[in-house]
């Protein structure tokens, strides 16, 4: 378990479940709890993909507000 504590408790299951979806979208098969069997280039792919998706939110976002 991670040493780090979110400043919001709530907020660690929703990352968790964006975590999740994100590793699905690219095929790696997460676990909950300890995942370090994974390759680096398993764990890059799903930090990619997560980062992918923060940006096109944030992009439709500025799109709809602006």
């Amino acid at each position: 378990m991670s040493k780090n504590k979110a400043a919001i408790p709530e907020s660690q299951k929703a990352l968790d479940r964006f975590k999740m979806e994100a590793a699905a979208d690219v095929g790696v098969n997460l676990k909950d709890g300890y995942n370090g069997d994974l390759t680096s280039r398993e764990a890059g792919s799903v930090g990619g993909q997560m980062v992918k998706k923060m940006v096109e939110k944030y992009e439709n976002d500025i799109k709809s507000n602006g």
